[in-house]
């Protein structure tokens, strides 16, 4: 029960990442930026400096500074401590009570808070769609491609992907500014991303076609 500690691994690079089925290309009047609960609770498994933490959070970070460069709208989940039996639901018997109402535990780390007017949604089950008005958001600003970062790759990533597909919301996820439980896991989400439902895709190619 609860988060396992994670032992470092290296992060996929380019050359390594699964070939995907869909042809989409990521364009910035299309496309939002998620930041998928970066919150020092879901970190702390980790060793912050080393991979694969530290070099993700650096490219998200690159990818932030791009994103709000073009104009891309940003928004963050982020879960509220101390929540209740009803509304943590099933992932209460899988992960226990999670985490407590502090900022020790909800705080998003510092190198990538949120800017004003930016959207910080109220994070409920693995996929940023849920119970949340993120497609309403998107929509409103003519947005219908999302690139996702963040925690953990092959739960909420893979989770909040696979329903941008099911919504006709064309998903990308920046497979060096992701994280998880280990480079199995994360290779595991990329494959089955890139199989069924998204285009993974490095950050340095991501800034490559978002000049």
């Amino acid at each position: 029960m609860g988060l396992p500690r994670i032992a470092p691994y290296p992060l996929p690079a380019q050359a390594e990442l699964p070939a995907p089925r869909a042809t989409w290309q990521p364009r910035a009047e299309r496309l939002a930026l998620l930041v998928h609960d970066m919150q020092r609770y879901f970190l702390a498994p980790y060793a912050p400096d080393a991979a694969p933490l530290g070099p993700a959070i650096a490219n998200l970070a690159r990818l932030l500074e791009r994103s709000r460069a073009l104009g891309v709208p940003v928004f963050y989940t982020a879960q509220k401590g101390n929540q209740e039996r009803c509304d943590r639901g099933l992932q209460a018997d899988l992960w226990g009570p999670g985490m407590r109402a502090s900022a020790e535990h909800e705080a998003i780390v510092e190198e990538l808070a949120p800017r004003a007017g930016e959207h910080v949604l109220v994070k409920h089950r693995y996929s940023a769609f849920q119970r949340s008005n993120l497609e309403t958001l998107m929509r409103a600003r003519g947005r219908d491609q999302l690139l996702v970062t963040g925690v953990y790759a092959h739960i909420g990533c893979t989770a909040t992907v696979v329903e941008a597909f099911q919504r006709d919301i064309e998903p990308f996820i920046a497979a060096d500014a992701v994280a998880d439980f280990s480079r199995e896991d994360h290779d595991q989400a990329l494959r089955w991303i890139a199989r069924t439902c998204g285009v993974p895709m490095s950050t340095e190619a991501l800034l490559e076609v978002l000049r």
